[in-house]
């Protein structure tokens, strides 16, 4: 019996001995491990220093996490060993900051507030069993001193196209306050849908949170329906305002502001189909059913009447006793001003203020609304559009049209969060679109997010100063489930949190990935949905000398690519990726990535090749492209990679004017036909070209047409189309080639962005 006591009592003492490994994200300014462990168990007790209101709601919510993954209440006596919660004066690490120490006796968890407490105890909770165990539970020794770069660190929530519950949004929030983000920006009213009780307007939530659900059209936005016969209005939902408290007092629990958005002027179709009077025109906006559709550019409130300014303030008024949060976003993005340039009341209103155009009444619009927030001592903020006519007095721009309009707020003295689409729209694709669920475009890897930096390097040290963080933004178009949604924004949003709190010197790809994976493994035995998408090959063109050659690379630091360039399906046994490889003929390369000798792809990645004469080749533009679409670089046009239907990969794009490409063959070379591929995507404002011209040159200053190719596919053709315009001519000796493609100009009558710019894309140049 002794020697069973003693075996036990050895064992015991070695695997309370061995080392645990840690694997905190975000990764703490700090973290030195040292020798040994501490080890809960039912002799274990809580101490808090000093008696503290917050504190204890701290210590609860980390006594709780610990009964449910071991069994332990933590109310153990003065013999055992002690979790130690302390309130200090603590220099450096400010109110978010913490400091932890663990050794075989004691932990000890010390902040300046009760906030810095919550994510000390978020890093000790991530040293712990995601669920309930029955096995040893130890946190290993360690000293940790750490704090977050930003103070803005948040995720959005699209709520209006697609509603989720409010057990979904808690469990957002709860997933945000894993990884220490403090805001929750909820995207609560847009044109798809109103979904906020407002007890002054019933019909926001009696019919304009129900829409008429006909998905024939493939989720066509621009078209939206309400009916106030609600057998009609199908789809939809909103939250109480004792909901919406709820959650407002589930986050502050959890260190998480919710920062409430109300869209305005424009995406207020909803708004206008229970109150159409506030619209420029509210006659022509119902059909024979009975339902209720915005027309073109009547979207917006009517900015000439004073009645729609009272209704918004009666509703920021009701929005700010629900919501505490010092911000109230107002919207304030892609308002289209055709109804404004036709209205009277808008037209007097220009005349009244002296507003010399629609960009200067938007101006109006929003500078009138910050005032109304400013005496409520609030703060605004909206999209980086409200930065036209001139920007509100005291208003914090959120810039997700790239970085641009942030810098602009910077550089004037304005407070802004970076949140570009590119890489921080997680509704974007994350892996390969052929095997990820449907999204609404993009491609915004896990690798992408985690290379972000949020500071521009156009703002100097001061300016610099104004960027308040970063957050992820879900826009729900294509994303119907709670399931999807967890998966679009895991584990993106881990990666984003890190680029947020952890200093910027610490950032490491490697390392980062090494970490992530325990927390794979506890989203999947918590049943939470997430991406695979780091285990996909990214087939990469490399133009350069006049030479393709192809890189393979994948985010999944372990895995072994292994591929094939004669189209057949590729195994282990194929070709084991080393280096890059030259092309020199057309062919399609086939690509997988192993782990411990297992294929983690469910389909390989697949690109075509085209090898011509003009593969490998520079290619110059009269007009630059825009730098949101940059594909493979400056030499897409000519790096043998043809693009898909997806518009966010391999095509280069041109908004509002003309492709002017041209290409030096080095030598005159033999040249019988030219090809330039674009594409129309009726639904992303992409349209064909109106004409591709091909011209010639010896020397590159006199240029010789050879043939002028005209669309011939309609511009309300809505099924995205590919074309390649081809001019095919006697052949003859050639060197330099330019190409022109015509842009429409302005997106078609009737379409959404009726009189804005249209897209032109373009993806090869072909040369035989």
């Amino acid at each position: 019996m002794k020697k069973t006591i003693l075996l036990a009592m050895l064992l015991f003492s070695l695997l309370s001995g061995a080392q645990q490994a840690v694997h905190i994200i975000p990764q703490p300014v700090s973290l030195e491990m040292k020798q040994g462990n501490f080890v809960i168990d039912d002799k274990t007790a809580i101490k808090i220093s000093k008696k503290d209101k917050e504190v204890e709601k701290v210590v609860h919510f980390f006594a709780e996490y610990v009964k449910r993954v071991t069994g332990f209440d933590l109310k153990g006596n003065n013999k055992g060993n002690k979790i130690i919660f302390s309130i200090d004066k603590i220099s450096e690490i400010g109110d978010e900051g913490y400091l932890i120490s663990v050794n075989a006796n004691e932990i000890l968890v010390k902040a300046n507030t009760s906030k810095g407490l919550f994510y000390g105890v978020q890093s000790l909770l991530q040293t712990l069993p995601s669920i309930r165990t029955n096995d040893l539970v130890q946190i290993p020794s360690m000293e940790i001193k750490d704090y977050p770069r930003f103070q803005w660190r948040g995720l959005m929530l699209d709520v209006s196209r697609h509603f989720f519950a409010p057990e979904l949004v808690k469990e957002f929030i709860d997933l945000l306050a894993t990884y220490k983000m403090n805001v929750f920006h909820w995207h609560l009213v847009d044109g798809a849908g109103w979904r906020l009780e407002i007890k002054k307007y019933p019909k926001l939530t009696q019919q304009a949170a129900w829409r008429v659900d006909d998905w024939g059209r493939s989720w066509n936005w621009a078209e939206v329906e309400f009916n106030a016969d609600r057998s009609k209005s199908t789809y939809g939902g909103y939250y109480t305002q004792e909901q919406a408290k709820e959650i407002v007092a589930y986050a502050k629990e959890r260190n998480i502001t919710v920062v409430p958005e109300i869209e305005m002027p424009g995406h207020s179709e909803a708004a206008m189909a229970a109150y159409p009077e506030l619209s420029c025109n509210s006659k022509n906006n119902f059909g024979q059913s009975g339902n209720f559709f915005a027309s073109k550019g009547e979207s917006n409130y009517c900015a000439g009447n004073d009645q729609a300014f009272a209704f918004l303030e009666d509703i920021l008024t009701e929005v700010m006793a629900i919501f505490p949060s010092k911000y109230i976003h107002i919207g304030g993005d892609e308002v289209d001003k055709t109804s404004w340039k036709k209205c009277a009341k808008c037209q007097a209103r220009m005349k009244t203020e002296q507003l010399k155009d629609e960009k200067e009444l938007q101006s109006y619009f929003i500078r009138r609304m910050e005032k109304f927030l400013v005496s409520k001592d609030r703060k605004m903020i909206g999209w980086d559009e409200i930065l036209e006519g001139g920007l509100a007095p005291e208003a914090t721009v959120m810039s997700w049209q790239g970085e641009a309009g942030g810098i602009e707020a910077a550089k004037m003295g304005h407070d802004v969060i970076m949140t570009p689409g590119f890489p921080c729209y997680f509704d974007h694709y994350q892996g390969d679109p052929e095997t990820e669920p449907a999204a609404i475009g993009g491609f915004n890897t896990l690798k992408k997010v985690y290379s972000y930096e949020p500071i521009p390097a156009e703002l100097n040290a001061e300016e610099a100063k104004r960027v308040l963080g970063s957050q992820g933004n879900l826009w729900t178009e294509y994303i119907p489930t709670a399931e999807q949604a967890e998966y679009m924004i895991l584990p993106r949003m881990p990666a984003l949190a890190e680029v947020l709190w952890s200093p910027k010197e610490l950032r490491n790809w490697k390392n980062f990935n090494e970490r992530l994976q325990p927390h794979l493994v506890g989203f999947e035995q918590k049943g939470i949905h997430y991406s695979k998408g780091n285990f996909k090959v990214d087939i990469m063109p490399i133009v350069a000398n006049n030479k393709l050659s192809i890189a393979l690379e994948t985010e999944n630091t372990d895995g072994v690519i292994y591929y094939t360039v004669d189209g057949s399906v590729p195994s282990t046994g194929s070709i084991k990726y080393e280096k890059p490889f030259e092309v020199n003929t057309s062919m399609t390369v086939k690509a997988i990535m192993a782990l411990n000798n297992k294929v983690m792809n469910a389909k390989p990645a697949e690109q075509s090749f085209t090898f011509n004469k003009a593969t490998g080749k520079t290619v110059v533009y009269e007009n630059a492209n825009s730098r949101y679409y940059p594909a493979n670089g400056a030499n897409t046009l000519t790096d043998g990679f043809r693009g898909t239907k997806n518009i966010g990969k391999q095509w280069h794009a041109f908004n509002g004017t003309d492709l002017v490409a041209t290409i030096d063959l080095g030598t005159s070379t033999t040249v019988g036909s030219i090809t330039l591929g674009c594409i129309q995507n009726w639904g992303q404002w992409v349209f064909l070209p109106q004409w591709v011209k091909f011209e010639v040159s010896e020397d590159g200053i006199n240029f010789k047409e050879l043939k002028t190719i005209t669309n011939s596919i309609p511009v309300a053709e809505r099924d995205t189309q590919i074309k390649d315009f081809t001019a095919k001519f006697a052949e003859q000796k050639v060197k330099i080639i330019r190409v022109t493609a015509k842009n429409l100009g302005q997106c078609p009558q009737g379409h959404p962005g009726e009189n804005q710019s249209a897209w032109l894309f373009v993806d090869e140049i072909m040369v035989e």
